[in-house]
């Protein structure tokens, strides 16, 4: 017996099975149809739903969150933008801090069997569903490869296979006809409860929130196409004569019924149609609850409304800018628990092969990378009033962008000649002002220079060199110049020893830097 996450025992034959096949109860489940509660809803019966579920059978809140999401297309709208959030963003499996070897290589392991999981973007999705539920659990399918047990497949599992234990409201049991339901196998499933807000799991969901703003939307859709319907078209009335028959009378009821969507049809002589003007009335009032509606919705979804909709009065581009830095609180919260559960979910693979040492963790990267252009003025002036030991590493999190691995092709910066620096040396050379003085260092490699050119006097005339000063327009023509002397009087015994002097200097530079 080996104990899960939790503390609890469980059976490794368990692991090659499923615990819905294990009872006829729980084998039923998979043939349930789900009850369509959102239709017909009124507040009496969401108000039964929800009470029934605080209670601990939470299957119809569950159907009628399913429904909310199906028929409201703008909770749909806005909770696919908070839970796809989530599934885009990157991620690693972090060893623990100082780890072992042996750590490193099973955190190593874990990822790769992280990577071989099919569609693992679909599996972060369905754990985000537990956003408006409150919980989502996903079932377990182990295989034995290469003698490692590793998740072959996570599936989800709709929420209202499941309720709640009656002693313990945050205790999620498969429904099996009993009054308590059955435990979950401890290595059977991945379950994933998520505080949308405080509470037990029957109202911790996002949806309890948007239950009557959904039902209250609701009722005004249905006041105002009833009421298109009844002011939105011209009233047809019909007129006949006295003495008309029954059979003209029902002609004439049919010609008027018809007329409406044909717009043409024919009555007996004597017989006419008239067009009475619709009565005067507005779909505002309905269209302002609607609103009202969606914009609570919004706002128990993504914390604003800015970033989903825009009035053009109230609407700036600040307040925009805040309501969106909240949206993404609300994100880093969501991508915080999720990689909690999935970090229990590695320890729990750990438990089951028996591995031992510090398991490592899931971390979501939600960081958004900086300004690059403000660190890139920034920083050049913070290390120039001595802030000159920020870390590399701390530019490169911040910024987003990767450090070049060993042997990989890296950009380098270009030196950029200083045309008032060279400039400044010619006319220093080309002047008779007395030379800068220099360092000791710098000394001992003019001295090299010097004897060098003692043992063997240069090619190029000093004369020439002279004029090639005077004559050049900038730096880079004075070296073009001198280029053009050197190889018109260049000797293979000069360049050796030029060679040589220089391989020298380099020696000297390197030793002292």
């Amino acid at each position: 017996m080996i104990l899960d996450v939790n503390g609890k025992p469980f059976d490794k034959l368990t692991l090659e099975k499923s615990q819905l096949d294990e009872t006829a109860q729980t084998q039923y489940l998979k043939n349930e149809f789900a009850g369509h509660l959102g239709k017909g809803l009124t507040p009496q019966r969401l108000n039964q739903i929800l009470h029934r579920a605080e209670q601990g059978w939470i299957a119809d809140q569950c159907d009628l969150f399913e429904d909310m999401e199906e028929r409201d297309g703008h909770i749909c709208a806005e909770l696919s933008k908070r839970k796809r959030a989530i599934s885009g963003l990157s991620y690693e499996i972090k060893a623990p801090k100082n780890a072992t070897t042996q750590e490193n290589t099973l955190a190593e392991n874990i990822a790769r069997i992280f990577s071989e999981l099919p569609d693992f973007e679909d599996i972060i999705l369905n754990l985000s569903e537990a956003i408006g539920f409150g919980f989502a659990n996903l079932e377990i399918a182990w295989d034995l490869m290469d003698g490692v047990w590793q998740p072959l497949n996570l599936t989800h599992r709709p929420a209202r296979w499941f309720q709640l234990s009656m002693t313990d409201r945050n205790q999620i049991n498969l429904r099996d006809g009993s009054s308590n339901g059955a435990e979950l196998w401890p290595a059977g499933w991945l379950v994933h409860k998520h505080k949308a807000k405080s509470g037990d799991v029957s109202r911790m969901g996002l949806h309890r929130a948007l239950a009557f703003p959904y039902l209250f939307k609701h009722y005004a859709v249905n006041d105002l196409a009833e009421f298109l319907e009844i002011y939105g078209l011209p009233m047809r009335l019909g007129t006949y004569p006295n003495g008309a028959s029954d059979n003209e009378k029902r002609k004439l009821a049919q010609a008027v019924a018809m007329i409406g969507h044909s717009a043409a049809g024919i009555v007996p002589d004597g017989q006419k149609i008239e067009f009475v003007e619709a009565a005067k009335g507005t779909g505002e009032p309905f269209k302002t609850m609607m609103d009202w509606c969606e914009s609570t919705q919004s706002k128990v979804i993504l914390g604003g409304t800015l970033t989903s909709q825009a009035d053009g009065k109230s609407s700036t581009n600040a307040l925009g800018n805040v309501h969106n830095e909240v949206r993404h609180d609300l994100l880093k919260s969501d991508a915080m628990q999720i990689a909690s559960s999935l970090s229990r979910f590695i320890k729990l693979i750990y438990q089951v092969n028996g591995w031992q040492g510090r398991p490592p963790v899931f971390v979501f990267d939600t960081n958004e990378p900086e300004d690059l252009a403000l660190f890139a003025d920034a920083i050049p002036k913070l290390v120039a009033v001595g802030m000159n030991k920020i870390p590399v590493s701390f530019l490169y999190e911040k910024l987003k962008i990767p450090m070049a691995k060993e042997g990989e092709d890296a950009l380098v910066a270009t030196p950029q000649p200083n045309p008032a620096k060279n400039n400044a040396a010619m006319s220093a050379l080309s002047s008779d002002i007395t030379p800068v003085k220099f360092t000791p260092d710098q000394q001992v490699i003019e001295r090299l220079a010097d004897n060098v050119l003692t043992k063997l006097s240069s090619p190029i005339p000093e004369n020439a060199i002279f004029n090639a000063i005077k004559a050049a327009k900038d730096y880079d023509d004075l070296a073009d110049r001198l280029a053009v002397l050197f190889v018109e009087t260049d000797t293979v015994e000069f360049r050796n020893v030029l060679e040589r002097a220089t391989f020298a200097a380099d020696c000297l530079g390197y030793a002292n830097a």
